[in-house]
């Protein structure tokens, strides 16, 4: 089960099973995908792509950015607060 707030820390680049841990990531609720390391900003569209998926469902919605460190993506992550509370969690992929 994943926590509120993830980040995705990628060893080089999009996991082969992102479209599998991004409905994992839906169904368990978290709210926040932080993705940094090799291509992140590439790899960040393709969470967004798909969580909107063909746009039919409005309740399928999470928070993304890309960073350029894992200190900055924690930081950025333990900023968010409101709806967006909760621990963060690293997944190395």
């Amino acid at each position: 089960m994943y926590g509120p707030k993830i980040i995705l820390h990628l060893q080089s680049s999009a996991p082969a099973d992102l479209g599998r841990l991004v409905e994992a990531f839906l169904s368990d609720g978290v709210k926040f995908v932080g993705v940094v390391g090799a291509e992140a900003s590439r790899v960040e569209d393709l969470v967004d792509e798909l969580v909107v998926g063909d746009g039919s469902d409005p309740e399928r919605f999470i928070l993304t950015s890309s960073h350029e460190s894992l200190v900055e993506a924690v930081g950025f992550a333990n900023s968010l607060s409101g709806e967006y509370s909760g621990d963060v969690q690293v997944i190395e992929a």
